[in-house]
């Protein structure tokens, strides 16, 4: 008695360490989801506001005097901006992907990002968008911008860049233990789902109250309502069961 006791009491609580062990692992892939998501967001979110700001300052002479000229993010590059548009369309995709698929999104993600933070990083040094503007002021196409000095911004979409590298290296690492959106919907929402749901016969449809008329049936009644396919099954309940042939 003493034995068996000992043996059920040691079996009984074996399972828990694997459950403990798989809700861990769950809470570590809605953790890094989490975190993919909000560096992937605020990144790209930063770097388009950054390339909207002014990146680089200067001055020009001409005819008329001094003038100071100064070039946004989108003058000097559009790649950051493009790039951290594809990096939104990427975190979006990598949710509704799997496997091999999610894998490569995640990769294109991580590119966008590290491709923008290169753009903004050498941009941050480029004359050629202030020299143009400079032409186009003093009238001068040989015309140069003097005091080439650059802003904070250009820093700020680099480093914005890279974290939506880091959001598309997450996805890389723990990408394959995040629930898949396209799964959810095809669970719930799609059309076999749909299908099962809807009922096989749609009596109060007005043809088939019609039918139930003319077969002389009470629609009203739905004890007495019978499937029309089945016509054969139907039974005059004043005939008795024992009826015989009269030549009987």
């Amino acid at each position: 008695m003493g034995d068996s006791g000992c043996v059920s009491a040691a079996s009984v609580p074996q399972p828990r360490p694997a459950r403990a062990g798989g809700a861990a692992a769950a809470g570590g892939g809605r953790r890094s989801l989490a975190a993919a998501l909000l560096l992937g967001a605020v990144g790209a979110a930063a770097v388009l506001l950054a390339s909207g700001q002014t990146w680089t300052t200067g001055t020009v002479t001409g005819s008329g005097g001094s003038f100071r000229l100064d070039a946004s993010g989108g003058d000097v590059t559009g790649v950051p901006t493009a790039l951290a548009v594809v990096g939104l369309a990427a975190l979006v995709a990598v949710l509704a992907a799997r496997g091999t698929g999610r894998r490569i999104v995640a990769l294109l993600l991580a590119a966008s990002g590290a491709g923008a933070a290169l753009a903004a990083f050498l941009g941050a040094s480029d004359s050629a968008a202030l020299d143009a503007e400079a032409a186009r002021t003093t009238g001068d196409a040989a015309a140069r911008v003097e005091g080439l000095a650059q802003t904070a911004w250009p820093t700020v979409a680099g480093t914005a860049a890279l974290l939506i590298l880091a959001a598309g290296l997450i996805a890389l690492r723990h990408g394959s233990a995040w629930p898949a959106m396209s799964g959810r919907y095809e669970r719930d929402g799609g059309p076999r789902a749909r299908a099962a749901r809807r009922p096989a016969a749609e009596p109060e449809r007005p043809e088939e109250l019609w039918k139930a008329l003319d077969r002389g049936e009470d629609p009203t009644a739905p004890e007495d309502r019978q499937d029309p396919a089945a016509p054969e099954d139907r039974q005059d309940p004043a005939a008795p069961e024992d009826r015989q042939d009269p030549a009987d």
